[in-house]
Parts: C-alpha cells; structure tokens; sequence
C-alpha cells in the first residue's frame, strides 16, 4: 500500500509538471528603430589596368606592369599609410582573346588585367586619384564605394535608442493594458548601412572605348560622397503579468 502511495503521489508530479510547462505566460511584442545620417569618412576606389597585345602575352604583361607599377608608385604618394590607407591587388587576370565564325576560332588578341584597391579616409582626394590613374594609363574605375569607419559604434548608439523605444511602449501598453512587465522575453536586432547617394561614376571607360581617350585629362573630376544612412531595427517580446 505504501509502495502504491509512492508510485500515485510520483505520477501525480510528473503530471503536474507537464501542465506547467506548456502554460503559456502572457507578453507584448514591439517593433522599434531608429536611424542617422553620418558623412562617409573612408572610400574604395577599384582601379584597372588592362592591356592588349596582337602576337604576344609577353608583350601584353610587360605594357600592363610598366603602366600598373606607374599607376601604384603615384598613388601612394597621394594616400597616408598612417592614417589606415592602402593599396591592394584584387585581381590579376592574363589571358587569349578569341573571334569565332561558325564553328572555326581564330586567336585575336592578348589581354592582361591588373586591378588594384586604393583604401583612403582622404575623401577630398578621391576625384584626384582617379584622375591621377587615367592619366598615368589606367583604363577602367570599376567601383567607387564610401563608408564609415564609426560604424560599429554608432549602429551600438541607434540599437540603445530602439530599445529605449521599445522599453517605453511596451511600458504604456502594459499599463494600457493593466498589466505589469515581468522581464525580456526575446530581442532580435539588426544594423544596416546605405549609400543614400550612389556617386556618379567617370565617363573614362565609355571615352576611351568611343576614341576619345585624350581628352580625358580636360574633363574635371568631381565626386559627391553624399551620406551614409544607418538603421537599427529591434523586434521584442516582453512578459507581463
């Protein structure tokens, strides 16, 4: 009989314990965000080098890293290394260029393409350098892009606005509501960075791909960085009781 008195007052336990787990406590969700504007402060330039040659790769390679290594060795003079600038190699490519008609290939040409990144915080300088680039025989800008280097901490600064946002909303629900909050019951945050201004890129490779590679030097770069917006969305759920 005791045995049995075990066994009931155990399952019994375990019962109750089943019931409490899948009571739902109650709870407000929220949906907040904030966002800024803030200057750019860095910008990525990626400049190319591509040359051709009819009979030779050789020939192609050897013009491509005379006018490269002119290409570089100027533009490190124009960018400050103390200051977190760079220079980088992103993609060296060398290779046949081939014309078919039918199903007959004939070899055209050689072409070799040396591509580089300049990385400065000198934004007032970014027309310069790529006017600098296409004078000393570089051939495409490929992309422009501007950041900030801030960003972790001001994506921290909106994320604690949103929160702050969130705090006080579910606090004038819950009172709406005539409830009290009783703790954090899940947070989901996300930061994100936009160009709301796409700088206008330089007409170079159209110029030179029409001829009119020569008067590229009259044209005068001028290059708006615009703002970078930031965004903080925070979707959360509070308990209250």
């Amino acid at each position: 009989m005791k045995k049995f008195a075990l066994i009931l007052f155990a399952l019994i336990l375990i019962a109750s314990q089943s019931v409490y787990a899948v009571i739902e406590r109650g709870y407000i969700s929220v949906n907040t965000s904030a966002n800024t504007e803030v200057a750019p402060d860095v910008a990525e330039i990626s400049i190319a080098v591509v040359t051709y040659d009819a009979k030779s790769m050789q020939k192609a390679t050897l013009s491509n890293k005379e006018i490269s290594e002119n290409v570089i060795n100027a533009l490190k003079t124009m960018i400050n290394t103390n200051n977190g600038d760079y220079i980088k190699t992103s993609d060296f490519h060398a290779s046949p260029i081939y014309s078919y008609s039918g199903s007959k290939r004939t070899l055209d040409k050689y072409q070799v393409s040396n591509s580089v990144i300049v990385h400065t915080k000198s934004i007032d300088k970014v027309g310069e350098i790529i006017d600098k680039s296409i004078s000393l025989g570089a051939t495409n800008v490929n992309n422009l892009s501007f950041s900030v280097s801030n960003y972790e901490r001001q994506c921290n600064e909106l994320l604690a606005l949103a929160v702050d946002k969130a705090q006080k909303r579910v606090l004038a629900a819950s009172k709406a509501a005539g409830t009290t909050v009783d703790g954090v019951r899940s947070m989901d945050i996300n930061c994100s960075a936009n160009n709301s201004y796409q700088p206008r890129m330089l007409m170079a490779n159209k110029m030179m791909a029409s001829g009119e590679a020569d008067s590229v030097s009259a044209v005068s770069t001028t290059i708006e960085s615009g703002v970078i917006k930031i965004y903080a969305t925070l979707n959360a759920s509070y308990f209250v009781k």
